[in-house]
């Protein structure tokens, strides 16, 4: 992509390529089992900002990885993202009924094909990131596969998942809220910068550290800012149920800090985020764009 590009021009060329590379890893609607492909279908396509893999694209450019592995990388860390959405909405979860718009897949098809899906999804990711080569070193793709698989379950998405679940109703200070938002969310967007930084030209340690913090932070900031629009927007322009957060009784950043506090958390949170970066210069650029754009989001 051409740095002379805008930042909402790379990232819409970004998110259309996104959608090919998904189509094309995904099973076709027409082969058996079609219900199942059909929902796994459903369930990526045509909707979402793509903000992981837009994270694992511009960590690309700072180690000028290729556009062809780079979607293969986000593919998988996309594939991740979509299949938790799927659980998250199930009525043993959060019982949601939309989704980027549109019904949630246990809504439009069923409750078991909503759970098979998103298995089915899961075992995709892993299938997109190992099935070619990604980087110069078969050693650097196997530490990409521990990076997705720890990102995802128990001692990431999945534990902090279960911690929410366990929390809802109790009050939580805020090293408890940030350590659970950390798992729950932070842990597959600091997957999707890595990920990008493993598919080009080898960084010292010191650097790969930066972009590291810079992803751990930045996951929080996404969360802190989630919290807000759940209070601020309505279900139309965030294409899921707005103030579920409220209803159902879940510690947020607005609940513990209010909203004046949460904003100035979430500022903090990308000022110290953009400071990780300074060693890269020019070559961060777009994790810098993508960094306001996480804060300062409508939606």
């Amino acid at each position: 992509m051409s740095k002379s590009q805008d930042f909402q021009t790379w990232s819409f060329a970004i998110q259309q390529q996104m959608e090919l590379a998904l189509g094309a890893v995904l099973p076709p609607a027409y082969q058996l089992p079609q219900r199942l492909h059909e929902a796994m279908r459903y369930a990526v396509l045509g909707g979402g900002k793509r903000v992981r893999p837009l994270l694992t694209f511009a960590s690309g450019e700072v180690v000028q990885a290729s556009v062809e592995r780079l979607q293969y990388a986000a593919a998988a860390v996309e594939l991740i993202h979509a299949y938790s959405l799927v659980h998250d909405d199930m009525p043993c979860m959060d019982d949601d009924v939309l989704r980027r718009g549109k019904p949630t897949v246990h809504v439009e098809f069923d409750e078991a094909t909503a759970l098979l899906a998103g298995d089915a999804l899961q075992t995709a990711a892993f299938e997109a990131i190992s099935a070619r080569s990604l980087c110069d070193e078969p050693a650097d793709q196997l530490k990409m596969v521990k990076i997705l698989a720890t990102a995802s379950g128990a001692a990431g998405m999945a534990g902090g998942q279960a911690i929410d679940l366990a929390s809802v109703g109790k009050p939580l200070s805020l090293p408890e809220l940030e350590n659970m938002h950390i798992l729950k969310t932070g842990a597959l967007i600091r997957a999707a910068v890595l990920l990008g930084s493993y598919c080009g030209e080898a960084l010292p340690q010191a650097e790969r550290d930066k972009l590291d913090r810079f992803a751990k932070l930045m996951g929080l900031a996404f969360q802190v800012v989630d919290d807000i629009l759940d209070v601020e927007a309505d279900s139309a322009t965030l294409g899921k149920t707005a103030g579920k957060d409220a209803a159902h009784d879940k510690p947020t950043y607005v609940s513990l800090l209010g909203l004046k506090e949460a904003k100035l958390r979430a500022a903090e949170l990308e000022a110290e985020a953009l400071d990780c970066l300074s060693v890269f210069g020019a070559r961060a650029e777009r994790l810098r764009e993508l960094a306001h754009f996480i804060v300062h989001r409508a939606f």
